[in-house]
């Protein structure tokens, strides 16, 4: 293992199954003698968990700038309190959500501007940049899909983004595709539709050079 570790993003539209392959990559990993700790985005640390509570909560009006903003607020907590000091330690961490995230959503979804966040979580961040990106692609129709069994199994109410409609999860498909299509060293695209143990060789493959 290297002094400094590995950051693996997971990205995608909401019910893609970024979650599930995150515990099962942890999994794999871990086998495989990689020390590593699953994060997520919003979220992490006390600070940006409590953000996480704003940007969901669907009874808040939340203006897309003010959006764009917590996010950023969420990512740079989560950068300074844990990404940093567990990456200097030379262990791996695989993070559910990173800047790519911003892009999509506020960038393209709500109209911002990909150079116009991409700036900002560049500050938010450093500059801090994965090693790999694994990117979850599936149809906007089939991931709604998903997310509402998962959101009514678990007796909660949708929050504010799983409340917007197909055209937008299309746009956010649509945007990631395209950070894909620009950084191809970084971002793999997986093909979600298949069974979870497909998905989780496919990303195996994508981080092989690293393991």
């Amino acid at each position: 293992m290297s002094a400094t570790g590995r950051l693996i993003t997971i990205e995608g539209v909401d019910g893609s199954g970024k979650t599930t392959l995150a515990t099962s990559l942890l999994e794999r990993l871990t086998r495989h003698g990689v020390e590593a700790r699953l994060m997520r985005e919003p979220g992490g640390v006390e600070t940006s968990e409590r953000i996480r509570e704003l940007v969901k909560d669907p009874a808040l009006t939340v203006g897309a700038r003010a959006e764009a903003l917590l996010y950023a607020a969420a990512r740079a907590q989560l950068v300074e309190q844990a990404l940093l000091p567990v990456l200097a330690t030379g262990a791996w961490v695989l993070l559910d959500r990173f800047v790519d995230s911003s892009l999509a959503y506020q960038g393209v979804g709500r109209g911002l501007g990909v150079d116009a966040v991409r700036e900002l979580n560049r500050f938010a961040t450093g500059a801090l940049t994965p090693d790999r990106t694994l990117l979850l692609s599936l149809e906007p129709n089939l991931a709604l899909a998903r997310a509402s069994e998962r959101t009514a199994a678990a007796g909660e109410a949708p929050d504010r983004l799983e409340r917007e409609g197909a055209d937008f999860f299309a746009r956010i498909r649509a945007a990631y595709l395209s950070l894909a299509a620009a950084e191809p060293d970084r971002i793999r695209v997986l093909d979600a539709a298949q069974r979870p143990s497909a998905v989780l060789d496919q990303a195996l493959a994508a981080l092989a050079e690293f393991l």
